[in-house]
């Protein structure tokens, strides 16, 4: 069976089978993610691996996504501490709730509070400047 991790933007195609299982590198080099955010996320309880006899992390196909998922998340600004009570949600269509749609929408509304208050701190920025430029 092909994987294809498009969520990304991200053409990659893994070649994966039921029972096949990525390791950290390999999860790594398919999600676009570094082995260091990967460690972090489970460190986090986003993502979980089985440990191998020999303690090497092994993680199931569907991870890739739900990397990729993470990764976008965080780049929308989000903590891994807000991620982590919404994440079930948006992987498992039967575990979704309000919760998913409130929590981003609140997390939206924060920040469209604080961008106005960006945009307000520049223009009293302006008038200071326009009050003592004398070029």
């Amino acid at each position: 069976m092909g994987y294809h991790a498009g969520m990304s933007g991200i053409d990659v195609d893994v070649t994966t089978s039921a029972d096949r299982v990525l390791s950290i590198g390999m999860l790594a080099e398919a999600s676009g993610v570094s082995t260091g955010s990967i460690r972090y996320y489970e460190e986090q309880g986003l993502i979980q691996s089985q440990r191998t006899d020999t303690g090497h992390r092994r993680f199931r196909p569907e991870a890739v996504d739900r990397v990729i998922l993470i990764q976008r998340l965080f780049s929308a600004g989000l903590s891994s501490r807000e991620i982590k009570p919404v994440l079930p949600c948006m992987v498992d269509e039967s575990a979704r709730t309000s919760l998913l749609v409130d929590v981003l929408r609140d997390y939206r509304e924060r920040l469209a509070q604080e961008i106005r208050k960006q945009r307000q701190t520049v223009r009293i920025l302006d008038d200071v400047i326009d009050e003592y430029d004398t070029a």
